[in-house]
C-alpha cells in the first residue's frame, strides 16, 4: 500500500458517462479518493450517500471526491442516478489502480472469501501527496470525519 507523505500514484479511469479522469487533473485542489467494494451494496451506498449529503460542505472548500470500485460505467450511471450523486465515480475494471494503491487483495466476509477491494480511503493534498489514510472504513459517519481533519489541516 501507499503511504503517507508518498505522491499519489497518477492514474487515469473512464468515469460513469465514459470521460477519461485523471489523478493529477485535480493537483492543486485537496481530494478525497475512496474504493469501494460494489455499487449499490448497503455499506457502500451509506458511504456514498453519506458523502453526498456533505458535498456542498466539500465543494465549498474546494475538496474533489472521486470514488473507485471495479464495477463498469454503466453501474456506475445507474448507482448515481438511482442515489444522486453528485461527485464521479470512476471504473477501475481490471483493477489496474486498486493494485497500484494497495486496496486489492484477499477479503474475507462472513466466512466467504473472495478478492476485490477493501474499503479505503485516500486523503490527498493539494500536492499530490497523500495526507491520511483510512483503511478500517466505518461507513457511518466517515464523511463528517474526513471535513473535521481538512478542516483541522487547514486545507493545506
Amino acid at each position: 500500500m501507499v503511504e503517507v507523505g508518498e505522491t499519489a500514484p497518477d492514474f487515469e479511469l473512464a468515469d460513469s458517462f465514459g470521460k477519461k479522469v485523471r489523478l493529477s487533473d485535480f493537483f492543486g485542489q485537496n481530494v478525497v479518493l475512496y474504493f469501494y467494494p460494489k455499487d449499490d451494496t448497503p455499506g457502500c451506498t451509506i458511504e456514498a450517500c453519506s458523502f453526498r449529503d456533505d458535498f456542498e460542505t466539500y465543494k465549498k472548500n474546494g475538496i474533489e471526491i472521486l470514488g473507485v470500485s471495479l464495477d463498469g460505467e454503466e453501474s456506475h450511471q445507474k448507482f448515481s442516478k438511482k442515489y444522486g450523486l453528485p461527485f464521479k465515480l470512476l471504473s477501475d475494471t481490471d483493477a489496474k489502480v486498486s493494485k497500484a494503491f494497495g486496496v486489492f487483495g484477499k477479503k474475507n466476509f462472513f466466512g466467504k472469501k473472495s478478492m476485490g477491494i477493501k474499503r479505503t480511503t485516500f486523503l490527498i493534498g493539494k500536492t499530490g501527496k497523500i495526507m491520511r489514510i483510512f483503511s478500517s472504513v466505518n461507513v457511518n459517519g466517515h464523511s463528517r470525519e474526513i471535513l473535521e481533519i481538512f478542516q483541522k489541516a487547514g486545507k493545506n
